[in-house]
């Protein structure tokens, strides 16, 4: 009578833990779902980072037709063969005098300046991650000069939609 109580015990014993095949199994599916689930993982992460650098931009581009706008309409004192344009990105932090305020308030464009989401140094300005276009240069061949009238990525990358980030 004893040996036929040890027998249904050692029964449930092995039924109780997995195999080696079962486990091996087991790693092999997660193994092949890691795999697939990567590269979904790092478009996402570059689509975050596409939708970003676009962001930045239309805020750049945004302040500095605000900065046109108001030295067409007679709020930015001007030189008169200046475009119009401002300076440098900084002047667009910074603040320029409103010409039509009696106290002499400033007009602001930005709060900051945006970093190029695509730029890999760091240790960089905002301001200088960014690729400047002067009024005088060609839209193929962007080069800075005396006013800022667009910019762009120093990125030599190219979007999900196989464009370069320098022509966006």
């Amino acid at each position: 009578m004893g040996a036929s109580r040890q027998q249904p015990a050692r029964a449930r014993r092995r039924g109780a833990g997995f195999t080696l095949i079962e486990l091996v199994v087991t790693v092999a599916i997660v193994g092949i779902l890691a795999t697939a689930a990567m590269p979904m993982a790092e478009v996402t992460v570059r689509r975050s980072k596409e939708q970003e650098l676009q962001r930045a931009l239309i805020e750049i581009r945004s302040a500095i037709d605000a900065y046109k706008e108001a030295s067409d309409t007679g709020r930015i004192a001007r030189a008169a063969d200046a475009s119009g344009y401002p300076a440098s990105l900084r002047v667009l932090v910074e603040g320029v005098p409103d010409a039509l305020a009696p106290q002499a308030a400033k007009i602001y464009f930005l709060r900051r300046v945006p970093r190029d989401p695509m730029t890999t140094d760091r240790t960089l300005p905002a301001e200088e991650t960014w690729g400047l276009r002067s009024y005088a240069s060609s839209a193929e061949a962007p080069q800075e000069g005396e006013d800022v009238y667009d910019v762009y990525s120093k990125s030599d990358g190219v979007g999900l939609n196989q464009v370069p980030y320098r022509e966006w």
